[in-house]
């Protein structure tokens, strides 16, 4: 079994030193690069070299520069969907976002896992879980969600938090670890 299959199965793979894991990732850091230079002015080109770069979109999508991922086709996004200035999307694992989904400036997605024992940490040995993210979610800015997290749909994630478990739908969540602490009725 290829280290990439092996990554794409949450099991432990070689994310350093396997040669199909680094050509794919500077690839996508060449398009991530490139996209990133492309001047707000030029939507279209834009919008075709993201959805490129995207392993599944929807029609209607921004997401504003800078941006940058691992590879790129594991992240899915829902109709409607917005990232704000400076997004990291490290998708050794799935990261899928629903429809209507609003993400702040400065986040960060990661799906990595490093092992706590140094000496095998060395060796570049990592898993990676997914992060789900439901429709009609708004992310604050400043905000890390970690491996293995999902997100409830409706839920509102206050800027600066740090996402380290599930989070329930339609709830108001903030804080580090993050914490839900308040149901959102409607037309709040």
């Amino acid at each position: 079994m290829s280290e990439k299959d092996k990554m794409l199965k949450g099991e432990p793979y070689d994310a350093y030193y396997d040669e199909e894991l680094a050509k794919e990732r500077s690839n996508i850091k060449k398009m991530c690069f490139e996209y990133n230079s492309i001047p707000p002015s030029e939507r279209e080109k834009r919008d075709k070299l993201i959805k490129k770069i995207l392993g599944k979109t929807k029609e209607k999508l921004h997401i504003e520069s800078n941006f940058y991922c691992d590879y790129g086709y594991n992240i899915e996004v829902g109709e409607k969907f917005y990232i704000n200035h400076n997004c990291v999307i490290l998708d050794c694992a799935k990261v899928k976002f629903g429809d209507n989904v609003v993400i702040g400036p400065n986040c960060g997605f990661y799906t990595a896992i490093h092992p706590l024992d140094a000496k095998t940490r060395n060796t570049g040995i990592e898993w990676a879980k997914p992060i789900t993210v439901g429709d009609n979610v708004w992310i604050g800015g400043g905000v890390t969600v970690l491996p293995g997290v999902t997100i409830g749909s409706g839920s509102v994630i206050g800027a600066g938090s740090v996402v380290t478990k599930d989070i329930p739908s339609n709830v108001v969540a903030v804080g580090n670890p993050c914490k839900a602490i308040k149901e959102i009725i409607q037309n709040d």
